[in-house]
Formats: C-alpha cells, structure tokens, sequence
C-alpha cells in the first residue's frame, strides 16, 4: 500500500512501488488533467509539483512520492489559481495539451520568485514544449499573474 497526498487529499492505494507517478494520479486515482506526452521526462505535459518543486510524473515512480505532497493541475493554490485566470484572459492555449505541465512550472516559478522578468520566466519554463508555439502569450500571462498578485 502506498500513501500518495495530492491536491489535499490522502489516497491509499495498492500498486508497484516502481509504477510512473502519472499513472497513479490518471488511471489509479482519475485526475485526468495531467497529461501523458512522451513518456521520457522530455516533454513537459506530464509536470507536477512534488514538495513544490516541479517534475516530471511520467519518469518517477510513485515510492519517490509516497508521504509528499503532490499538487497537480486540478489542485488548489493561490498561484495556480491566478495564473489559471490569466491563461483565460489572455487565450494562452490553442490546443492546450501542454497547458497543465506549462502551468505547473509557472506555479513553481511564481512559488519562489513574486516578479520573475523574462529571463527568469524563459529559464523556470524550460522543459515545456508546447508544439503550438504560445511561449510568448504564456510569458504574457504570467506577467499579467504578477500585476493580479499585486492588486490583491
């Protein structure tokens, strides 16, 4: 049995101690907004914060989070709510099958760094392929989160 903490929630369940993490959190436990993208770690689609730092769920298995907190997309945190509304103002995504993992590494960026300028923001994001080619609206939203994070 292993005890996994995401989003909040205690979840006990019976798999391999060497399942991928990402599995365990869309298959085991149906928080599907994580996505599977190339399966290597390479990708980005597939991020979530692990004791706030973020990686990749797809190349770690779940022994290695078992007792830690997990915050996936679907979760609640005052960042990832904000950026959410900026992704929304400012139509970030046009497919947006990267968009859980780009926003999960902008929630890890914006955790540690309350004004990143675009240097910082270009560095924290690497490891986020988006096939669409938003980096520029991403970067834009999370300037915008910056200012909404100011006004509240």
């Amino acid at each position: 049995m292993i005890t996994l903490h995401i989003n909040g929630e205690k979840h006990e369940i019976n798999v391999s101690s060497e399942m991928p993490l990402l599995w365990a959190i869309r298959d085991i436990i149906g928080l599907t907004g994580t996505k599977y993208g190339c399966g290597k770690g390479l990708c980005g689609s597939c991020k979530v914060l692990l004791d706030n730092s973020p990686v990749q769920s797809c190349i770690i298995p779940v022994s290695a989070a078992e007792g830690k907190e997990i915050l996936t997309i679907e979760g609640k945190s005052k960042n990832l709510q904000l950026l959410q509304q900026s992704w929304i103002d400012l139509n970030v995504p046009q497919c947006g099958f990267c968009q859980p993992g780009q926003l999960i590494a902008a929630t890890a960026l914006l955790d540690k760094n309350d004004n990143p300028n675009d240097t910082e923001i270009d560095e924290a994001m690497i490891g986020n392929i988006c096939r669409c080619g938003t980096y520029q609206r991403i970067k834009k939203a999370i300037h915008k989160t910056v200012e909404l994070k100011k006004q509240n």
